[in-house]
């Protein structure tokens, strides 16, 4: 490799510690221009984005020279400060020529709040509460929502608006508790440590987003005491239970709002004197209100409201904790952008407060250290809001590079990632290749990513050719295996391991399809969540990119010695990797010996193949 630039921040003799940094903390840096080139100052330039962008401008001096290049050193002290720094260099000649290095970005975190980190080193199981398994068909009299049952498991779910013109989705399958209870041994089998549950609250729809009653467990997935049974069955096994906060909005069908008059108390929408009245903003009560992204169903929740503040977060016994205390472990939270930074403070420790080991993540679709949402730049990652977010830039990477094959857009999206967040948020990322919001992962895979553009009839029944299932397969197999080798926690989206396909919602959200799996395909998962489990490295490993390049993709992972080499080939030729060291298939099945001269095994990765292999 030529060293060529005046300045990396991802090479410690230029800039240490790598990466993100602990409030107090010296940052140290050091440009390395070519001596020929003449540069005599240099000035770094701060500027607190967090303290009313604020400047320092610190002078690097001269601190000598490393073969033929000059070397200019200085440290930025971050004592006091949480927040966003932008950083960025100056260079000057004698002769008046200058040279400005663009500005680059410092994130300064609390590193006195402990993230627990049991949440990013095992595998997640993401289910979808209805659809995944129910025990008998359940008979919705006397359920809010005028709900509908399918009494076929395998049936279609109702897409086609109703005769208003709206899909309400008020049709259920029935899946329960209970029925996720009967299924534990199957997820444990999967190496699954984590259940992440979509929302389980009374709510009229079957996704259960616009939450009716956040105190009551909904009829049709059981009660509050089969849930309890439920998180004590999960921990006997190594398991722990991750609920849905929807705490941004709620359902025009709730307690709280009372839009049909479901319930029997005061809602804020029959009267101004409910207690629930200040929880909303209404232009016009009570027919004219603020709503989430517009939609009437879902009204919108003043998160700055003491009283809601109290509800969800402060009291006694708020919602955040009586759920952790019937056995939760965390919580995922809704539209985190959405949240206020302050009001995600108060869950955050009002978690905390219960459960010293509970773990908050927050739902983000970019990159969470410099998001802005509404106008404000959000503190998601500085210690004390979200212990780590939902990854969906590593999903958008991941398919790059198997679609375009593009590994080097993979590591440099994922690298970017690990330098703007704190190690602890890098390490508890909630890795996902599908969720109930986007398509499942093996159509897009099997169709190249293009999932658009045809009728919302013909993706209701639209399958996968067995040429397109084929391939995507043999992408998912790959997509798997760097997921379950990455930093984060591996989630599956239910199902995902048994080969179900579908479009966006509702075909992504179709039944579990027990007795149909594809049984290779689960083989498969079961034995990427048993590596999971048993290496180390996977758990809690560094990471190092050996290759990133077109569609090879290989990376080692290093904890306390030993190293474990994920490396994959989603191209159509083969390719040999030349590697340090011995390796061998981790259940040691066959091995690659060095080179007894250059000290390099040579693997050869067949097209759209990978490998998982341990250092000897």
């Amino acid at each position: 490799m030529t060293d060529t630039p005046i300045f990396d921040p991802r090479d410690l003799r230029y800039k240490r510690p790598f990466g993100a940094a602990a409030a107090g903390t010296p940052v140290e840096f050091t440009l390395r221009p070519l001596r020929r080139e003449g540069w005599s100052r240099a000035v770094l330039r701060a500027r607190f984005e967090f303290r009313d962008n604020e400047v320092r401008t610190i002078p690097l001096p001269w601190t000598g020279l490393d073969g033929d290049r000059d070397l200019f050193s200085g440290v930025l002290d971050t004592a006091g400060y949480l927040g966003l720094v932008w950083y960025s260099f100056r260079l000057e000649r004698l002769d008046g020529k200058a040279l400005e290095l663009p500005e680059r970005q410092l994130t300064v975190y609390d590193g006195s709040v402990e993230v627990p980190t049991w949440f990013g080193e095992g595998v997640t199981y993401q289910i979808f509460p209805d659809r995944f398994r129910r025990t008998a068909i359940p008979d919705p009299t006397g359920m809010v929502g005028g709900r509908s049952v399918h009494t076929g498991w395998f049936e279609e779910p109702v897409w086609r608006p109703d005769e208003r013109g709206e899909v309400r989705n008020r049709d259920f399958f029935g899946g329960s508790l209970a029925g996720v209870t009967e299924k534990l041994d199957y997820l444990q089998s999967l190496g699954v440590e984590t259940l992440y549950f979509c929302p389980i609250f009374e709510a009229p729809e079957n996704h259960r987003y616009g939450t009716g009653d956040y105190e009551k467990i909904d009829p049709m997935l059981g009660t509050n005491e089969d849930f309890s049974l439920l998180c004590a069955a999960a921990r006997a096994r190594g398991m722990r239970v991750m609920l849905d906060g929807v705490f941004n909005h709620q359902g025009f069908v709730s307690r709280y709002f009372n839009g049909d008059g479901s319930y029997p108390g005061l809602g804020a929408r029959q009267s101004k004197e409910s207690p629930y009245y200040k929880w909303y903003h209404f232009s016009h009560w009570p027919d004219r209100y603020d709503a989430w992204w517009g939609i009437y169903s879902l009204p919108a929740v003043n998160e700055s409201e003491p009283s809601y503040v109290d509800y969800i977060a402060d009291g006694e016994n708020s919602i955040v904790r009586r759920w952790l205390e019937a056995g939760a472990d965390g919580w995922r939270l809704d539209v985190a952008d959405e949240l206020p930074d302050a009001f995600v403070g108060k869950i955050h420790a009002a978690a905390r407060a219960v459960k010293p080991d509970a773990v908050i993540i927050g739902e983000v679709w970019e990159d969470g250290s410099n998001k802005v949402a509404y106008g404000v730049r959000r503190k998601h990652l500085l210690g004390g809001y979200l212990d780590g977010l939902m990854n969906y830039p590593f999903r958008s990477a991941l398919l790059s590079w198997l679609l375009a094959r593009n590994a080097g857009a993979f590591r440099e999206t994922m690298e970017t990632l690990r330098e703007n967040y704190p190690p602890a948020a890098f390490y508890s990322a909630m890795n996902s290749l599908g969720t109930h919001d986007t398509p499942r992962i093996l159509t897009l895979l099997g169709m190249g990513g293009d999932c658009g553009g045809e009728s919302k009839e013909w993706r209701s029944s639209h399958r996968l050719t067995p040429e397109q299932r084929e391939l995507g397969m043999a992408r998912l197999r790959l997509a798997s295996l760097v997921q379950y080798a990455f930093p984060g926690s591996p989630t599956t989206y239910y199902g995902d391991e048994a080969g179900m396909e579908g479009f966006e919602d509702p075909f992504n959200r179709r039944t579990f399809p027990w007795g149909n799996e594809d049984r290779d395909l689960t083989a498969w998962y079961t034995a990427l969540g048993r590596a999971r489990r048993t290496l180390t490295p996977l758990r809690k490993g560094d990471i190092a990119y050996v290759k990133a390049e077109g569609p090879v993709l290989a990376f080692t992972r290093t904890w306390a010695g030993e190293s474990v080499l994920c490396a994959a080939n989603a191209g159509d030729r083969p390719t040999t990797l030349t590697v340090a060291g011995s390796w061998a298939q981790t259940d040691g099945s066959m091995a690659w010996p060095a080179d007894a001269g250059t000290g390099l095994a040579a693997i050869r990765l067949e097209p759209m193949s990978g490998l998982l292999l341990r250092r000897l």
